[in-house]
C-alpha cells in the first residue's frame, strides 16, 4: 500500500533541484574564470566527475528512486552507497572548493574569504577534517540510521528523512577527505596509514550487510507495512540489500586503496633509485 511519506514533500524536491543547479553553475562560471586566467583550472574529466556527482544526488534523493526506499530496503541501500560512497568522492574529486569560491559574485566571495581566515573557523576545519573524526563520522552515521528504531522514525518523518538523506552525504564528503585531500588540504603525499583507513572503513559495513544477509528474520518491521509483500519477500529484499552493500563497498574502497597504495609505490620508486645511483658512485 502506499506510504503518505514517499519521497520528498514538494518544496523540499524544488529547493534540492535550485541548490543542485546553482552548485553546478558555479563550479562552471568559476571554472571558466580560473580557465581564462590560466590558473589552476579543473580539468574536463573532474568537471564532469562533479556534475556528474550532482546528477547522482538528485537521484538518490530527488527522483522516484527516493519513494521506492519505502517500500524497499535495497533502495535505500542503493541511496545510501550513491550519496555516501559514490557522489561524495566524486565530489572532492572535481577539486570544487576554489571553482566555487571563484564563481561566486565577489562580495559574497569576499565575505566567506573574510569568515575562513577567522581562527575559531580554521580550527574547526581543521578538527572535523582529521581523519579520526571523519572516520567516526561516517561509521557512526551508517550505525545509527540502521538501528530498527531509528530507521523506523525516519520512515514515518519527511524531516527526519530529509536528516537522514543529508547526515549520508556530509558524512560521505567528510570520510572522503582525508583520502583525496582536496584544496585547501595541504599538498602532501598520500601515506600507508589511508590504506589502513579504507580498510577498518569496511569493518562497520561488513558487520552490517552480514547480519542483513544472514538474518532470517526482517531487521525492520517497518517494510512489511509499507510495502505490502510477505515477509518473504522483504526478507529475500533485506538479503539483497545487504549483498549489495557488502559487494559495492568492498568494491570501491578496494579500488581506491589500491590507487592510493599505486601512488605510494610511484612515489617510492624514484628515490630508491638515487639511492641506488648514489650507492654505484
Amino acid at each position: 500500500m502506499p506510504h503518505p511519506l514517499h519521497g520528498l514533500v514538494a518544496p523540499a524536491t524544488v529547493a534540492l533541484a535550485i541548490a543542485l543547479l546553482v552548485s553546478g553553475c558555479l563550479y562552471v562560471r568559476g571554472s571558466l574564470r580560473l580557465r581564462s586566467t590560466a590558473a589552476n583550472a579543473p580539468s574536463a574529466g573532474r568537471a564532469v566527475g562533479f556534475l556528474l556527482a550532482l546528477v547522482l544526488i538528485w537521484v538518490a534523493v530527488g527522483s522516484p528512486l527516493a519513494s521506492l526506499d519505502h517500500e524497499w530496503l535495497t533502495a535505500h541501500m542503493v541511496q545510501h552507497l550513491l550519496l555516501m560512497s559514490v557522489a561524495a568522492p566524486l565530489i572532492w574529486l572535481g577539486a570544487p572548493l576554489l571553482p566555487m569560491l571563484r564563481g561566486l559574485p565577489r562580495q559574497v566571495a569576499a565575505v566567506v574569504r573574510s569568515l575562513s581566515g577567522v581562527q575559531a573557523v580554521r580550527r574547526i576545519g581543521t578538527a572535523i577534517t582529521q581523519p579520526t573524526f571523519c572516520w567516526l563520522a561516517a561509521a557512526l552515521t551508517l550505525t545509527l540510521w540502521h538501528v530498527p528504531s531509528v530507521m523506523t522514525t525516519a520512515m514515518h518523518s519527511n524531516t527526519w528523512h530529509l536528516v537522514q538523506h543529508a547526515s549520508f552525504l556530509v558524512s560521505g564528503l567528510l570520510f572522503w577527505w582525508p583520502v583525496i585531500r582536496p584544496w585547501p588540504s595541504a599538498r602532501t603525499g598520500p601515506s600507508w596509514s589511508i590504506v589502513v583507513y579504507l580498510f577498518l572503513a569496511t569493518l562497520p559495513c561488513d558487520a552490517l550487510s552480514a547480519f542483513l544477509v544472514f538474518s532470517e528474520r526482517v531487521a525492520y518491521p517497518v517494510y512489511l507495512v509499507h510495502s505490502g509483500g510477505a515477509a518473504e519477500a522483504v526478507l529475500a529484499d533485506q538479503q539483497c540489500a545487504g549483498a549489495l552493500m557488502w559487494t559495492a563497498v568492498t568494491i570501491i574502497y578496494l579500488t581506491a586503496a589500491t590507487m592510493v597504495s599505486m601512488r605510494l609505490l610511484a612515489a617510492q620508486t624514484p628515490a630508491r633509485d638515487d639511492r641506488e645511483r648514489v650507492e654505484a658512485a
